[in-house]
């Protein structure tokens, strides 16, 4: 079983938030875990996937991380 987690933002968009439930389950179980990004752009769209997008946990007390967008879409890649 995989656990996909999809967010969507248009093109120009600079972040991804990220909560710390969908982190941590990230890390629990990395072969399992699939960060989608669908890019919007007018009336098309384009899905990314990144395989273990996260290093490590956030400290304690945060609910949810901004990601750079920019820099999360150059570490993906096209499904297969």
């Amino acid at each position: 079983m995989r656990f996909i987690e999809v967010k969507g933002r248009v093109s120009s968009a600079t972040v991804i938030t990220v909560t710390r439930n969908e982190i941590l389950y990230s890390l629990n179980k990395p072969e399992d875990f699939i960060l989608a990004l669908v890019e919007f752009d007018d009336d098309r769209h384009q899905v990314h996937y990144i395989h273990r997008p996260f290093q490590r946990e956030p400290d304690f007390g945060v609910t949810s991380v901004n990601y750079s967008f920019g820099e999360l879409l150059a570490r993906a890649s096209r499904p297969s």
